[in-house]
């Protein structure tokens, strides 16, 4: 390296400021080395399938029909990897993926799964009752979803579908994971936005509150996906019949 990374000390030694430079890269690099080797190894066992979603998909849709499936093919091992921002090329190293947008990939094969359809919602504590317009919905403490570091429905967007041009409010809490966002409308912070694939079983139990009658359906939604030019293994079409037949439950 030309230039000293640690410093002799009377018990031992220390990391200089340059060795701890190069400990921060060593770290990220053998972390995103570990990750891949992991998706690599995970797309060629037999007995195991690898699934792509995103963290919300994942959490509050996915994971509850992992259990089901589990229950009914105990050797079969399901690996998710949840992230937020992932394309067509993605899918690499996963046997499939749910993937957001209109169904239409060139490399991929798509199933469909969910319509996205997004509605506003609040705690049963908070008064919402005076609430009946869009105008004096946008005027009401909302609970915003930074979406600029990926593809997601925002309060902006959402009432841009009904021909409102929105701002939020300078004091509105903001959250970058839809996940978070969702956790702060539970816990009472404000309204949110909800997808019906994590509002509807919340609605129905009474945990949440539908504020307003509108939603926003855009038109695309949740796809199931696997590369074209890849034959699923045995596992992964087991699995992905399976998921696309649990849907009429």
């Amino acid at each position: 390296m030309g230039v000293a990374l640690f410093e002799r000390k009377p018990r031992g030694v220390k990391l200089t400021g340059a060795g701890d430079e190069l400990l921060m890269t060593v770290n990220v690099l053998l972390t995103t080395m570990y990750q891949s080797v992991t998706r690599i190894r995970n797309v060629h066992q037999s007995n195991a399938v690898s699934v792509l979603a995103t963290h919300a998909l994942a959490q509050f849709w996915l994971f509850p029909k992992l259990i089901e499936f589990n229950k009914a093919y105990p050797d079969i091992a399901v690996h998710v990897h949840a992230i937020n921002e992932f394309d067509e090329a993605s899918l690499n190293d996963f046997d499939v993926g749910i993937l957001y947008g209109s169904g239409e990939w060139p490399s991929l094969d798509s199933d469909f799964l969910l319509p996205e359809i997004v509605y506003a919602v609040a705690h049963p504590s908070l008064d919402v009752a005076g609430i009946k317009t869009l105008e004096q919905l946008a005027q009401a403490n909302l609970v915003q979803i930074d979406t600029c570091a990926w593809q997601c429905l925002d309060w902006h967007q959402w009432f841009g579908h009904f021909g409102i041009d929105y701002a939020p409010r300078d004091k509105a809490p903001v959250f970058n994971q839809l996940t978070l966002a969702y956790r702060a409308v539970q816990q009472g912070m404000g309204i949110g936005l909800a997808w019906t694939f994590m509002g509807d079983e919340a609605l129905a139990k009474g945990e949440l509150q539908r504020v307003t009658s509108f939603e926003c359906v855009t038109g695309n939604g949740e796809f199931l996906v696997s590369l074209k030019h890849r034959k699923r293994s045995a596992a992964a079409e087991i699995f992905r019949q399976w998921l696309l037949g649990s849907m009429g439950d």
